[in-house]
């Protein structure tokens, strides 16, 4: 089970895989690919075709994929 916050937008089609953490205002669009273990901090922008590997850590306002 992954912990996604309340503020966070989370699009139809994102894959968000177990044991994922998802901080608070969070956009994750509908082809990126979270695998397990992945920690977002606050403010995460990720986009486009992205995938983020295992027990990866994305830290504040940091901004991956297509804009």
């Amino acid at each position: 089970m992954s912990t996604i916050h309340p503020s966070s937008v989370i699009e139809e089609g994102a894959q968000i895989a177990p044991g994922c953490v998802i901080g608070p205002f969070c956009h994750i669009g509908p082809n990126v690919v979270l695998h397990s273990g992945v920690q977002l901090a606050s403010h995460v922008v990720i986009s486009g075709d992205t995938e983020v590997g295992q027990d990866s850590r994305v830290f504040s306002f940091a901004v991956l994929g297509e804009v």
